[in-house]
């Protein structure tokens, strides 16, 4: 869901910037929830093709910045990764708060909705930190699961 809304955002200022969406913890190939998919949908998002896929030790050192949902994800790239630690952040500290977004998989619609709304907030007023942050080769990664 970041990774779509982050392009949707981004579209509208360059198309150079690589954004790409990986788990922490992830299986291969598992398609988007289909309450993702509506809700981004709703906002004019086609993720119909994505599939997930596991954070490699590639790209934690091609990407830029790399941002996790939750704590606990950004704890695990942070000890995994001591090199890089400098470019893992929580979404939510590009507001400067240190918030989980938590993944609403098994809801309701209404909470796929809140976890959008709460990712778009965070774009629309963190995005300044965030080009700052990806300055250079412009990529980002979202890390989830």
């Amino acid at each position: 869901m970041a990774m779509g809304l982050l392009r949707a955002r981004i579209k509208s200022e360059t198309d150079e910037w690589r954004i790409d969406s990986t788990g922490v913890w992830a299986q291969r190939g598992v398609p988007a929830a289909q309450l993702t998919l509506e809700v981004l949908k709703a906002r004019g998002i086609n993720l119909d093709k994505y599939a997930s896929k596991p954070l490699t030790a590639e790209m934690v050192q091609d990407f830029n910045l790399i941002l996790t949902m939750e704590g606990n994800q950004r704890e695990a790239l942070h000890f995994a990764f001591p090199l890089y630690v400098g470019k893992i952040f929580m979404l939510s500290q590009m507001v400067g708060k240190k918030n989980d977004i938590v993944d609403p998989i098994g809801g309701r619609l209404s909470e796929f909705e809140d976890t959008a709304q709460k990712i778009e907030h965070i774009l629309d007023k963190g995005f300044a930190r965030i080009r700052k942050l990806a300055a250079g080769g412009k990529t980002a990664s979202l890390s989830q699961s």
